[in-house]
Parts: C-alpha cells; sequence; structure tokens
C-alpha cells in the first residue's frame, strides 16, 4: 500500500485532521487504546487547529484585515504547530498492527550503506532518541546532497532540521506519547515502537523521495 505523503493532512484549503490508520485499539499491547485516543484525538487536534488559526491571521494580516504587528506571533505559531502536525501524521502512518516484517529492497540497501544493518539502524536511533531532553522527536530521514539516511534527534520540533530533509520515520518522544502506559519508561516504549514500525510505508516514502539509491 503506497501511504498518501501528507496529501490528506490538508483538505478543502485547511490542515485537517486525517482519521488513524487501524482502530484505536489495534496497537494493543504495545500503545493501549486510552494512550492512542489521547495522543490522537487531544493532542494531534490541537496542532491541526493551531496550524489553521496561525494561516488565517497571516492570511488577514496579507489581506490588509489585521495589523502587521501580529505576523511575528503567527509565524511562530504556524512553525510550532504545522511541525506538530505533518510530524505526528507522519507517526500514526509509521506503525502498524504486528507482526511486521522488516525494510527490503533499496530501502534495506541504504540502511546497510549507512548503518550496516538493521540492528546498527536501531542502536543509533535508539540513543538519539533517548537522548532527547524533555519533549522532542526521533527521526530518520534522508538529507538532500548525498540522498543518504541520517538520523536526527529534534528538541523542539519547530527549530529547523536539516534544511531539505524528507523525514521517512519519526517517532514522538513527549511525555503525552507514552507515560499512560509505560510512565517514566522511555526504553520500553521504544521497543515497543521498533515492534510496531510500518517499514512498508517507510519504503514507500524513500522510494518516493529517492528514485533510485545511489
Amino acid at each position: 500500500m503506497e501511504t498518501q505523503l501528507l496529501t490528506h493532512a490538508y483538505q478543502a484549503g485547511k490542515y485537517a485532521l486525517p482519521p488513524l490508520p487501524y482502530p484505536a485499539d489495534a496497537l494493543t499491547p504495545y500503545l493501549d487504546e486510552a494512550t492512542v485516543l489521547l495522543h490522537h484525538d487531544k493532542h494531534h487536534a490541537a496542532y491541526v487547529a493551531g496550524a489553521n488559526d496561525a494561516a488565517d491571521t497571516l492570511r488577514r494580516i496579507a489581506q490588509g484585515d489585521a495589523s502587521p504587528s501580529l505576523a511575528p506571533a503567527a509565524t511562530l505559531s504556524l512553525a510550532f504547530n504545522l511541525s506538530g502536525h505533518i510530524l505526528h501524521t507522519l507517526y500514526w502512518e509509521n506503525m502498524a498492527p504486528p507482526p511486521q516484517e522488516g525494510p527490503g529492497g533499496e530501502l534495506a540497501d541504504a540502511m546497510a550503506a549507512t548503518f550496516d544493518s538493521l540492528d546498527g539502524f536501531q542502536r543509533v536511533f535508539r540513543a538519539a532518541t533517548m537522548a532527547v531532553q524533555g519533549s522532542g522527536w526521533g527521526i530518520l530521514g534522508v538529507e538532500p546532497a548525498s540522498r543518504r539516511l541520517v538520523v536526527c534527534a529534534v528538541q523542539k520540533h519547530q527549530d529547523a532540521l536539516i534544511p531539505g530533509l524528507k523525514p521517512l520515520l519519526v517517532c514522538d518522544v513527549w511525555e503525552h506519547a507514552y507515560y499512560l502506559h509505560y510512565r517514566n519508561n522511555r526504553s520500553s516504549y521504544l521497543d515497543a515502537f521498533f515492534a510496531l514500525i510500518n517499514w512498508e510505508v517507510v519504503a514507500s516514502r524513500f522510494r518516493s523521495y529517492c528514485h533510485g539509491y545511489a
């Protein structure tokens, strides 16, 4: 199944909350239904609303219907909320009920070239994501210069990543993503995340961005 690559995150001229790609209890026992519903229906939805509010303010400024003095706060709000919306949309698509097969094809070749193996990738990704202070994300993406894979640890998701980075796989380590289920045990949450990774979707993104790994 090919991922829609975020086209469903913006519809009819507004940012939109995509439905979960599976029932809310489908990730049990790795992520429980209560955590998934709170995360998607409350936290993700709040980012969508915030992004639309900020975009509307900037639109009204451009049309002369709002004071330009609102622009600095609106641009910061758009960066924060839209980053949260996009990353959460990727996050839900990144997962699927187990069992999951590991990466294959061109993505497997790319991972071997960068990380030596799937185990090597998991060691790097776990170490980077465990070290995120407070709230943030672990991200596997393709950087634009070499088109090679890279892992990023993001402390604040509105801050700039590597310019042009194409995210393939994202793991939310804000506390709302796992605290109901795992309390402060981020390591166990990462174990669960690795078990839920939908490698078919990750590979689809990789093919879309790279059109062949070189």
